[in-house]
């Protein structure tokens, strides 16, 4: 059980991570945005993070997805 970890699973593995705490921390924003009552602009920063980390993920597992089926 020593074998060396994929690259191509290390990769998928980064991008679930960085789905599951971009989702995270995007509805923590807004919750807490919500609470303390700060600006929308402050909303759409987060919008515009989270979509940015989203389509980040969703770029690398598509290259993980073409480089599976070669």
């Amino acid at each position: 059980m020593t074998d060396t970890p994929d690259p191509l699973r290390q990769k998928a593995r980064i991008a679930s991570i960085v789905i599951l705490v971009t989702m995270v921390l995007w509805m923590g924003a807004s919750w807490i945005g919500g609470t303390v009552g700060l600006p929308t602009r402050y909303a759409f920063l987060f919008d515009l993070a989270a979509l940015a980390a989203l389509f980040w993920a969703l770029v690398v597992l598509f290259q993980v997805w073409r480089k599976r089926q070669n």
